[in-house]
Order: C-alpha cells, then structure tokens, then sequence
C-alpha cells in the first residue's frame, strides 16, 4: 500500500520524502497523536462525571467531581497547548527551502540537527536525532535569519551553521 502525503504546495508518496520533510511529518503525527489521546481521555472524564452524577450523593460525590473537574482542566490545558502546535505545524511548508533560517528550516550546528517549529520533544530520522526548539526560545532566536556559517555564542557555547535544509 503506498502511502500519499498532502503537504500544504506538495503531494509526496511516503518512499520519497526528503529529510525534512519526514522530520515534519513525524512531528505532525507526534502532536496529532496527542491531541487524539487527550480528547479520548477528556471525553472519557466527561462519561464518567455523567454516570457518576446519576447515581451518587454526598460529600465523597462532590468530592470525586471536583477532582474529575480538576483532571479535565488539566487535560483540556495540554490539549490546547498540542493545538497550539499544530497550528505552528500547519504553517509549515516542508517542501521549501530557504537561504536564511526561518520558521521550518532544518538546521545543522555544531552537528547537532535542530528544527525550528516548536518545542517538542527529540525525536531520531534515519539514525540522526533531531531536536524541535520554538524561534523564541534562546537558541531559536539566535538562529533566525542566519546564514550559512554564521557564528554566534549562547551560554557559554559557540555555534557555527553548517547547513540549512
């Protein structure tokens, strides 16, 4: 079975995605995942606080709604923060290329591969770990609209990018 990906400009079939491309798509598929599993467990709590007010009364009643409460809030702030992502995500068209580092890109420093989309957690493309870090962050920022063998210091550790993808 052969596996077409849409991309917002770029229709890809899954044999034939570039390197930033699949660091794109497994990202997607990493916050979709989450956002399918924090809806699941939030509409599960919406079940329960239902069955439970159907047949209980009392201060231990009140007491495990208040705490059902508490957990879907919880939850409901977590998947806010994955549609956050997603959003960032969604702007992303990974079959673009830049000469300057924008949101998106894929860049090489220091040989470390690094994502510049969001804070997500490290994942590994063809046997090479990739980190996601958000532009705002300190590293992020120093890297937006650089160029190729540009330099700068950040906590004491000196970076040069040598690559852009």
């Amino acid at each position: 079975m052969l596996l077409i990906i849409s991309f917002s400009n770029c229709l890809i079939d899954q044999f034939h995605m570039t390197f930033k491309q699949k660091i794109h798509h497994h990202y997607l598929q990493l916050v979709q995942d989450r956002i399918d599993i924090f809806r699941d467990m939030i509409s599960g709590l919406t079940e329960d606080s239902k069955n439970d007010a159907k047949g209980s009364a009392g201060d231990k009643h009140e007491t495990a709604l208040s705490m059902m409460h508490i957990e879907q809030e919880k939850l409901n702030r977590k998947l806010a923060e994955c549609l956050d992502y997603k959003a960032v995500l969604d702007r992303i068209d990974p079959c673009a290329t830049h000469q300057k580092i924008s949101l998106g890109s894929v860049v090489k420093a220091n040989g470390i591969y690094l994502y510049l989309s969001a804070a997500l957690p490290k994942i590994a493309i063809d046997g090479i770990n990739i980190i996601a870090l958000s532009p705002q962050s300190p590293l992020g920022n120093k890297l937006m609209g650089n160029v190729l063998g540009f330099g700068f210091e950040i906590n004491g550790t000196h970076y040069t990018i040598q690559e852009i993808i």
